[in-house]
This record gives structure tokens, C-alpha cells and sequence, in this order.
């Protein structure tokens, strides 16, 4: 799902409140935390990872690396956190993904 300006809007109004589930540190990107992010977002469709101080990576790294390896979208990049979207695979966990549907 390729998402649009006003659906992007409506997805980081919505990950306002979260707290970050997921963070980078000094082993950085792995194959097996990509896979951990994807069970997440199949469960949860809206998340938010933080880089720890300790990192050798940047925000754009890890965005580049989200976007080419899988299907998760990066709706927004904040100092050192990162808004992650992913429509769920699972039809019963979609309410997010058919809230955006809609706009």
C-alpha cells in the first residue's frame, strides 16, 4: 500500500502517544531484529524505534535498510526515533490499515 500526504498525516497524528517498542543498538542491523519488526507490525501495523546513543548507524541507515528489505513504510524520522507502518497480513489485525484506506 503506497500511502499518500494525508494518509502519512493521519498515521503520525495516531503514533503520537506510542513509546518506542523497538531500539538500535551497538549490534546494530540484523537480519533477525528485521524479522522481530516484521512479526510486530503484523500484530500491531504502527510502531515506533528509537536509536540508542551507543550506534554506530544513523536514522537514514536504518530507514534505508527497513524500506529495501522489506514492505514496511517509514512514515517519519524525529531526532533519533522512527514511525514504522506496515499493513498486517493477518485480516482481523487491520483496523489501522482500513482506517487509512478511507481517507
Amino acid at each position: 500500500m503506497k500511502l499518500r500526504g494525508k494518509q502519512k498525516r493521519f498515521l503520525r497524528a495516531q503514533a503520537n502517544h506510542l513509546t518506542p517498542l523497538f531500539s538500535v543498538g551497538k549490534n546494530g542491523l540484523t537480519t533477525a531484529w528485521l524479522d522481530q519488526l516484521d512479526g510486530a507490525l503484523n500484530r500491531r501495523e504502527l510502531i515506533k524505534v528509537s536509536l540508542q546513543q551507543n550506534t554506530d548507524v544513523t536514522t537514514e541507515d536504518v530507514k534505508e535498510m527497513i524500506e529495501s528489505q522489506t514492505e514496511i513504510q517509514v512514515i517519519q524520522i524525529i531526532g533519533k526515533t522512527l514511525v514504522l507502518f506496515k499493513q498486517s497480513d493477518h485480516e482481523k489485525q487491520r483496523d489501522l490499515s482500513l482506517k487509512v484506506a478511507k481517507i
